[in-house]
């Protein structure tokens, strides 16, 4: 790719954890010069284990790191010189922390009034905003772990999908605040939040409600939309799910699968009455698959165009032959010297992925080309190092 999208945009990154961090990532894996502010030691995600240990490999990539002492009044200065040279602004520090540092957004504005501020926080403005939040907190009080667990005992979704997704929702906001920019001059405050994210990943449940009468129940009690939708057994002791979420796709399944009885049985003829029936005949077609291997059973899948999935791990997709040979996964150096394999963005330009051009940055690596590019000379770099506002990587 000879260009990406956000050359030429500077993001300074007040970020920690997931969400801010993952709204980073989108803008700097889109060509965005994006510049972690962290302290003089390094975001405290660096030195997180078990759970938590990817955090920071993953969402960090494509940045440079300026470690600094924001405690210090020469720090804070050197960060307001970036800031004033920079397009936008994001962090999810707790609501209030960086107007007490002299970086909120009406005393930013004043400096540079192109400046776009993006807040990732817990919740958007309305009774709860001053409350503390986390993926798993607004999991809970927005319903998704509800239809994620048992009945009677939620359970968090097994990714930081809500932190991700307001992340996501972040950097949309960023790219159109840019857009609006050019035609007002000016910069803008926009918002993302986790607890209105997760309302908006229910929203179907919650229509649902509403539209039926009846309480949509958990994922894991089987009332799915279609009828056939669920995990079969093979022959040879493995499981497949498949999905049929069409008429078409039924009168697919029974021609190639034999069951002309089926086909020809009125109580199925459509998907609704499918799903009315599912008691008695998900498990008659629980005896038709068991006739093949897993591996025959996927050709077979494939060939007709059904819908389809092995059962897989996360760290199977490590050995995927599709995001291997596509290039989806970036070998990604870790500061400490290990190599790992991170999935890019999901998106494509032109058939091409996006780039990795750089590992997650090492504490203060980048530093120094930041801080020429604002006008500082090496000696007043050195300088500083020495008297312990920022921090340089090891020579």
């Amino acid at each position: 790719m000879k260009r990406l999208p956000l050359e030429g945009v500077r993001v300074v990154e007040f970020a920690h954890m997931v969400m801010g961090p993952s709204c980073g990532l989108v803008l700097a894996d889109l060509g965005a010069e994006v510049i972690k502010v962290e302290p003089l030691e390094g975001d405290n995600t660096r030195r997180l284990e078990a759970a938590g240990a990817g955090f920071f490999p993953v969402f960090n990539r494509n940045k440079k790191s300026l470690a600094v002492d924001l405690k210090r009044a020469e720090g804070r200065d050197l960060v307001l010189r970036l800031l004033e040279a920079s397009d936008v602004l994001t962090e999810n520090f707790r609501p209030g922390a960086l107007d007490k540092l002299g970086f909120g957004y009406e005393a930013l504005a004043a400096r540079n009034p192109r400046l776009v501020y993006c807040s990732l926080k817990g919740f958007l403005d309305g009774p709860y905003q001053h409350r503390p939040a986390l993926d798993e907190v607004v999991q809970m009080m927005g319903g998704l772990a509800y239809m994620t667990g048992l009945p009677e005992r939620p359970l968090r979704a097994g990714s930081s999908v809500v932190d991700i997704l307001g992340g996501t929702f972040g950097a949309v906001a960023v790219l159109a605040a840019l857009r609006e920019r050019e035609s007002t001059g000016r910069g803008a405050r926009v918002t993302s939040a986790l607890f209105e994210s997760t309302a908006y990943l229910v929203a179907q449940h919650m229509a649902q409600y509403e539209i039926t009468g009846e309480a949509p129940p958990p994922m894991s009690v089987k009332r799915p939309a279609w009828g056939v939708y669920d995990i079969f057994e093979t022959g040879d002791g493995e499981r497949l799910f498949v999905g049929v979420v069409t008429d078409t796709q039924w009168e697919i399944f029974c021609r190639e699968f034999g069951q002309t009885e089926l086909a020809a049985d009125a109580r199925l003829k459509t998907n609704g009455a499918r799903v009315r029936e599912r008691g008695w005949l998900i498990p008659r077609l629980g005896e038709a698959m068991k006739r093949f291997s897993k591996a025959e059973l996927e050709a077979k899948l494939e060939r007709i165009g059904l819908p389809f999935a092995p059962i897989a791990k996360p760290w199977d997709l490590l050995a995927d032959p599709h995001l291997t040979a596509s290039g989806a996964l970036h070998p990604t150096q870790l500061p400490s010297g290990r190599t790992i394999h991170v999935p890019g963005l999901p998106i494509a330009f032109g058939g091409e992925h996006l780039p990795k051009r750089f590992d997650p940055p090492p504490v203060g690596n980048g530093a120094r080309d930041v801080l020429r590019g604002i006008g500082f000379g090496e000696a007043q770099i050195d300088a500083l190092a020495a008297a312990g506002v920022i921090s340089l990587p090891a020579a």
